[in-house]
């Protein structure tokens, strides 16, 4: 690996740490404008969600009704009543998107995809980027608020259900993320950068407890407004 690489898992917790761990649990609001768009307002208002780490897999407890969970797996999408009563289902949810135009409505099942991986590689990245068969390239140095952060270029394989195959991920000096920018495939390669900041360390593992998600425009010089995608976590735990 590379010394950013090092010094960037050790800040979040070293990977001996990241390979023992099952499942994080999580609490939190995501909102933003996008949901709004796409005619899911308020869908993860109260987000409840269980991620585990070793494997591509979450579960939003309480998803649109306190009574069922919206399980994701990049092949399967399912919300799921008392003893794992199927309410509804969609297999290779991924090809549901095709033809949809920006902004068209979603269905719950294309939130549960949607915000399933996304939520699942943001709070396993950084061991996410450990991954058998992810490549990564350092970049030149990127200044943006009064700091100079190093970049990592990670190239994704194909059997992780992820935003796009290239995505850039910034680092300030002590290593912590603080950007990361991708195009979602689903949302049709607009590009978008994610800044990250509240860090906290729970069961010796750091997460980042404040997000947001603006457009990018030329030169990915990141926008102020609007925002896509605002993510507030209140409780995190590991086991």
């Amino acid at each position: 690996m590379s010394d950013l690489m090092d010094l960037v898992l050790k800040a979040h917790g070293g990977l001996p740490r990241w390979q023992r761990a099952t499942t994080i649990h999580a609490k939190g609001a995501i909102g933003g404008d996008l949901w709004t768009l796409v005619g899911q307002e308020g869908i993860l208002a109260n987000a409840d969600l269980t991620v585990d780490v070793q494997r591509q897999r979450l579960v939003f407890a309480g998803f649109t009704s306190p009574e069922l969970r919206g399980l994701f797996t990049p092949d399967r999408v399912a919300v799921l009543g008392k003893d794992g009563v199927v309410v509804a289902e969609r297999t290779a949810p991924r090809e549901a998107f095709a033809g949809l135009s920006q902004g068209a409505p979603w269905d719950e099942l294309h939130a549960l995809y949607f915000a399933g991986y996304a939520m699942w590689n943001y709070l396993t990245t950084p061991y996410l980027l450990t991954h058998p068969g992810v490549v990564l390239a350092e970049l030149a140095p990127w200044h943006e608020a009064h700091e100079d952060w190093r970049r990592l270029r990670a190239t994704f394989p194909e059997e992780i259900a992820t935003h796009c195959v290239e995505q850039v991920f910034y680092y300030d000096t002590a290593g912590l993320l603080r950007r990361h920018d991708y195009a979602p495939d689903v949302l049709g390669g607009t590009p978008a950068a994610h800044f990250t900041g509240k860090h906290l360390t729970a069961s010796g593992l750091v997460f980042p407890t404040h997000r947001y998600i603006v457009p990018v425009q030329a030169g990915a010089r990141a926008l102020p407004e609007p925002i896509l995608i605002s993510i507030e976590l209140s409780e995190l735990s590991v086991t």
